[in-house]
């Protein structure tokens, strides 16, 4: 077991996560493609039309999932941050900030849907509501912590001020998923629970999961190649990254 936990640990170093982020990217690009061209599918060929909404529904396939993995990004971002506060770990504050663009246009996307699929509904482009509002203060908080990091010059610096701000901004995630319960707002409640059965037909569920396993996918993806990006800025004057260079050139 100790073994075992040794070569996991290996992989924190900048030098052998980088090699193994590249073997993986393509693999996740392919599942991104592969998921998303089978929920796209379902979603807008096979699932049926809503009775109360119409095809106006079908944009939850995008929204949906754009709202997950907004949150779950922002829990994900979160953890390496506090693993590089706690840690003063180099890579984690990587992770942290190749995560928090992808999380940004995914709480953009989420925002932008939502405002698509409530002009219909609601007969407005935005209201007040407590999950809409919470989650423009997410999309914020992404921004916050982009703009932090790079208003500040010194990156372990930047990494700790962007830690602060990221573990302070979670308290946020449990406002958004339970603002509905906790509030009356416009805005429905959970079609998918893990303790209820869903309240939609299993190919509008197949065709919502399926979606969801893609932008899952897609922002590993993104999120494994920007920070191998990061890793070549930041260690630019390491041996094995001018070896590297020396081995492609």
């Amino acid at each position: 077991m100790s073994n075992r936990l040794v070569n996991w640990f290996k992989f924190a170093s900048p030098q052998t996560f980088y090699p193994l982020a590249g073997k993986l990217i393509p693999w996740f690009w392919a599942l991104t493609a592969a998921f998303g061209l089978a929920g796209l599918y379902i979603g807008f060929f096979v699932a049926p039309t809503d009775a109360q909404q119409g095809e106006g529904y079908r944009i939850i396939f995008i929204h949906v999932p754009a709202s997950w993995m907004s949150m779950f990004i922002y829990l994900v971002m979160a953890f390496w941050a506090a693993l590089g506060l706690g840690f003063n770990t180099r890579l984690s504050g990587m992770m942290a900030s190749a995560l928090a663009p992808t999380g940004a246009l995914m709480a953009f996307l989420s925002l932008w849907t939502g405002a698509l699929w409530g002009k219909p509904m609601w007969g407005t482009w935005w209201v007040w509501d407590a999950r809409l509002t919470s989650e423009l203060i997410l999309f914020f908080l992404y921004l916050g912590f982009i703009a932090l990091q790079s208003a500040i010059d010194d990156p372990r610096r930047a990494d700790k001020a962007g830690a602060v701000l990221a573990l302070v901004g979670v308290v946020n995630i449990p406002i958004i998923y339970f603002s509905v319960k906790w509030w009356n707002t416009l805005h429905q409640g959970a079609s998918v629970s893990l303790t209820k059965s869903p309240s939609m037909a299993q190919t509008m569920l197949w065709g919502m999961l399926l979606m969801a396993l893609a932008f899952w996918m897609y922002s590993i993806a993104v999120s494994l190649t920007r920070v191998r990006a990061i890793i070549l800025e930041r260690e630019r004057h390491a041996g094995w990254v001018e070896e590297l260079g020396e081995i492609r050139s």
